[in-house]
């Protein structure tokens, strides 16, 4: 292994080689621990600290790093004392998550840190929405994100990359090259030559460096970050490195063969070094073990510290608060003056009055810029806010949820427009384990709202209709609306802005331009969580949202000789448990409407909340009518049958004649 120290002195090659040494040692603790079975599990990145140590220290303090679960060098080199790092690892309460993850599945803002979760590949779109914040607001700064040889297989990897190249992004994609994904090897992962080839499918530059050299390491990271900063382009970087035990210790290292180890043991990025400095004379052998006893001594008293910290003292209270994000929901009044609007104007005027009023929101989407949006409702955006905060996205949601994280992360807002609600399914994943999760793990506000044009009516079949509500206000962390009117539509949409949680916005798309009511101007919100009574009766209440609102008054104007108790729940996630109770006093028989498929759609969660709470205030079953629990089809008459609507007649018939 070939040095070149440059123009370092001799403190700076000592100095690195503390930072080099420092998660070694503590490495070589950790194994002593886990076969003493003081802790229960360990990721070694033994044979790999050069990467970690390397780069880190070629970032700007200020600047974001987001690692893997061999990165230790980069948590010690950010100066995070042992004992907070063993608390959190140990599951103590004076941990980074304080016992509720694991591992380095952690963010601190102190320290400029985001950790992984653990489905590796999407904290690489955080990265992007990290250096799109620094980017719009005018900071000269670079963003490194970490994935594996592994990862870079996950579609996450190819959207991360392609929006950082499409937009310029000052983002560091670093693979650590290690042979192995677990157990699978390179070869059973990509057909390519070598990984950092992937850089020229997304015109961007890629290196290919020893990973084992920390002056390779640093050098090359400090002239890229310093490129960048000033003319922002993303760059992969190819680490090539060697893991020299098992993914973590339980899986062992038997699938690798004996030979590789005695190849690799050769390059170790320690005793190289170690030997370099011992001919340059920065060091001799009595430093080293002076350096050496230091650091044994810190870390073993770092690591009883952390041991005798207090175990999490479990509270339900704490637990169900903690899932949310702080959040003032107190209603901001609307002025006096108001006007006639289409429920698709209400929205654009919500989405244009939380642009003029937060300066750091962005709003992205597929083809909302310039084309306006498939319904037109962000058209002029760009020519009042300008293309860096009105962003046309690549075809890529999970990317695009990730780098709306991001922003948050960063101290921006974000909009994200699903182009329908349907396509939400390929931002999945980010939705629910990164944007649901985020607070609850580390304390840190997701401030992203999802916007999910939804709905049937139009025959637009299985992948243009579907009411998907269901799959996420079973996911804590999450909070959930469904406006019904021009009204709520604008005041709901703009307490989403407001809120600093994740908010799942659904706006029906059969009701953008068929329905108008009185909107007032200017700014003001609802609250989210609180239903709406339309109508007081005394024979039977129908609790609804949505389209199936319109549904039921339909329905009334129909039967004006059936008095209905209508309730329109507005928010899904939090839903208003004292509004549903009020309604069932008041008539004893309850019909719980959605257009979503019965079997385990959100009104099963209301019947059965209604079961457990207000048995004694039923004078009949709790009955459901939905859609079929089928996929939604395209011609009319199909979707006719299918929707919830066409069974609301017999279902009201059924429940009176009880």
């Amino acid at each position: 292994m070939q040095f070149d120290r440059k123009d370092k002195d001799d403190a700076t090659l000592l100095n690195l080689y503390k930072k080099l040494l420092y998660p070694r040692m503590v490495e070589e603790k950790m194994l002593i621990l886990l076969r003493q079975g003081r802790i229960g599990k360990w990721f070694s990145g033994i044979g790999q600290e050069a990467i970690a140590v390397g780069a880190t220290l070629a970032m700007n303090p200020s600047e974001y790093i987001l690692p893997m679960h061999r990165n230790l060098g980069v948590f010690t080199t950010r100066e995070i004392p042992l004992r907070k790092l063993m608390a959190q690892w140990q599951g103590k309460i004076t941990g980074f998550t304080r016992g509720r993850d694991r591992s380095f599945h952690f963010g601190t803002q102190e320290y400029k840190i985001i950790g992984m979760i653990s489905h590796l590949g999407p904290q690489l779109a955080l990265a992007d929405g990290i250096a799109l914040a620094d980017l719009i607001a005018g900071k000269e700064q670079a963003t490194l994100v970490f994935t594996g040889e592994g990862a870079t297989s996950e579609g996450d990897f190819h959207e991360a990359l392609n929006v950082a190249s499409v937009w310029n992004l000052p983002v560091i994609f670093l693979i650590e090259n290690n042979g192995y994904g677990l157990s699978t090897p390179v070869a059973e992962q990509f057909k390519c030559a070598q990984l950092v080839d992937k850089a020229i499918g997304y015109g961007m530059e890629g290196l290919r460096i020893d990973g084992n050299n920390i002056l390779e390491v640093l050098d090359t990271m400090y002239d890229l970050a310093e490129k960048m900063r000033t003319n922002p382009k993303p760059v992969l970087l190819e680490c090539m490195t060697f893991r020299m035990r098992g993914h973590e210790e339980a899986s062992g290292t038997k699938y690798i063969p004996p030979h590789l180890f005695e190849e690799w043991q050769t390059k170790d990025p320690i005793s190289n070094f170690e030997t370099f400095l011992l001919q340059e004379q920065v060091l001799d052998h009595k430093i080293m073990e002076e350096i050496k006893q230091v650091f044994k001594l810190e870390i073993d008293q770092e690591v009883e510290i952390a041991f005798a910290e207090a175990d999490p003292v479990p509270s339900l209270i704490r637990e169900v608060r903690d899932m949310y994000y702080p959040s003032d929901n107190t209603p901001v009044l609307p002025g006096q003056e108001s006007s006639e609007i289409r429920y698709i104007d209400a929205i654009s005027d919500a989405l244009r009055i939380g642009m003029q009023r937060n300066n750091n929101l962005v709003i992205m989407g597929q083809d909302i810029a310039a084309y306006g949006g498939a319904f037109k409702i962000t058209a002029g955006f760009v020519e009042e806010f300008g293309k860096p905060r009105v962003r046309n996205t690549p075809i890529c949601e999970s990317a695009i949820v990730g780098t709306a994280l991001g922003l948050s992360i960063n101290g921006a807002k974000a909009i994200v427009e699903m182009q329908f609600a349907d396509f939400v399914t390929c931002g999945f994943n980010q939705i629910v384990n990164n944007l649901a999760k985020t607070h609850y793990r580390w304390g840190e506000k997701a401030d992203v709202v999802i916007r999910m044009p939804t709905g049937a009516g139009s025959g637009a079949g299985p992948f243009h209709s579907q009411s998907n509500e269901a799959w996420f206000t079973k996911t804590p962390g999450l909070k959930i609306v469904y406006p019904a009117f021009p009204y709520d539509a604008k005041g709901l949409l703009l307490a989403a802005i407001e809120d600093p949680n994740p908010v799942i916005y659904f706006e029906h798309k059969l009701l953008y331009r068929s329905l108008t009511g009185q909107v007032p101007a200017g700014y003001y919100t609802l609250q989210i969580g609180k239903a709406n009574i339309l109508k007081e009766g005394n024979q039977l209440s129908i609790i609804t949202y949505g389209l199936g609102v319109h549904w039921a008054l339909s329905y009334m104007d129909d039967h004006p000789e059936i008095s209905i108790y209508l309730l329109d729940l507005c928010s899904l996630q939090p839903w208003d448990q004292e509004a549903v109770r009020n309604s069932v006093k008041a008539t004893g028989r309850i019909i719980i409407m959605h257009e979503d498929t019965l079997s385990s759609g959100f009104g099963a969660e209301i019947a059965a909340w209604i079961g457990e709470h207000c048995f004694n205030d039923l004078d009949a079953p709790v009955m459901r009518c939905a859609s079929l629990d089928t996929a939604i089809p395209m011609s009319k008459p199909l979707e006719d049958q299918f929707l919830a609507k066409s069974r609301l007649h017999e279902t009201v018939e059924k429940l009176l004649a009880y």
